[in-house]
């Protein structure tokens, strides 16, 4: 099998600094082809197998930029898990019962979690629950390739990653359904930025002005940020290929719901569409522990931090940017766009 890429390891004096402010990650780091693709070191021993991974058909998959890493732990950050939900819902005839029965990582898994479950920190994990026999298995089950446990999976497949197209199998869009949602950039990095402060598989110990500047020179996991992005926008008007905005998403939950349904060539009556949308409501997501779970593992997640499932509100960044540090940001997306056509909502 061949990978089109190099990977490199990251420059040591920087390796260690990331190190110290992301203490989830004992290794250190690797960037991936011309574009640089800042990912964890274990990618380097799993890089084939994703990008050759064998496909199906009637494979569907979600993408999104990271700015909601988790294994069924996270989310509505940039509108993933939304939208994962509502799509193996519509492919599985709205099996509401199963739905709320079957956690959403089992059903719609995270691809590439291995890449980032450390072994100390699983050790550290397993240590904190002695009392908890399943630790390990579920553990173990996370710490497998998804190129791995997808062989195993009944069709239909849905998959939820957060690599690039340039990552992952070059025949995707020809042979399956793929969803990419994007989200304007500082609502991400605001996401991003509690869920690497919270799961301690990242444990980000630093300041907000400190992780913009890393997401800015794309120096998290998943960067760079506008790469990721176009690459999918470019892509946009494939057949298999679906590009949503979150803000759209947010705005009009029932509008979302039919232009999806019409992509999976679905027809749903008023009935179907008013308990979807109900099913999907942020409130009720909160309240849903098959699509947020825990597994009631200690040492997952940092006591003190926001929870896995926030508001999902468009714009709620303004706290976090000083307005030396919003002028530094606007800079920065004004010079990017100005190579892309591509253009957020308002």
């Amino acid at each position: 099998m061949t990978f089109p890429h190099e990977i490199h390891k990251l420059e040591s004096k920087l390796n260690s600094r990331l190190l110290d402010d992301f203490t989830g990650e004992r290794t250190g780091f690797v960037q991936v082809g011309q574009q640089k693709w800042f990912l964890p070191s274990k990618y380097e021993h799993q890089a084939v197998g994703y990008h050759n991974m064998t496909l199906r058909s009637d494979d569907i998959w979600v993408v999104t930029f990271p700015s909601c890493f988790s294994v069924g732990i996270a989310r509505l950050r940039t509108g993933t898990t939304w939208t994962q939900e509502l799509l193996w819902l519509l492919n599985n005839d709205f099996d509401y019962d199963a739905a709320r029965r079957v956690n959403l990582v089992e059903r719609f898994p995270f691809l590439e979690f291995s890449t980032l479950l450390d072994k100390e920190v699983k050790g550290e994990v397993i240590a904190k629950n002695p009392d908890n026999p399943d630790c390990a298995t579920i553990l173990d089950s996370w710490e497998t390739p998804g190129y791995r446990f997808s062989t195993d999976m009944t069709s239909p497949r849905h998959f939820k990653t957060h690599l690039p197209f340039s990552l992952l199998p070059p025949q995707l869009l020809d042979t399956c359904k793929v969803v990419y949602v994007a989200r304007n950039p500082k609502d991400v990095a605001v996401s991003y930025y509690h869920h690497n402060r919270l799961l301690t598989v990242q444990g980000y110990q630093r300041d907000f002005a400190t992780y913009w500047n890393y997401f800015e020179h794309n120096l998290l996991i998943g960067c760079p940020y506008w790469t990721h992005l176009t690459e999918a926008w470019d892509r946009r008007n494939h057949p298999n290929m679906m590009f949503l905005f979150y803000e759209e998403l947010s705005k009009d939950i029932k509008s979302s719901i039919n232009k999806i349904a019409q992509f999976l060539g679905k027809h749903l009556t008023v009935k179907q569409m008013t308990d979807l949308a109900t099913h999907l409501h942020i409130d009720n997501f909160r309240n849903n522990p098959a699509v947020s779970p825990i597994f009631g593992l200690r040492g997952l997640v940092r006591q003190g931090e926001q929870a896995f499932i926030r508001t999902g509100k468009v714009g709620g960044n303004s706290d976090y940017f000083t307005p030396e540090l919003n002028a530094q940001a606007n800079r920065w997306i004004e010079r990017n766009l100005q190579h892309t056509d591509l253009r957020f909502p308002c």
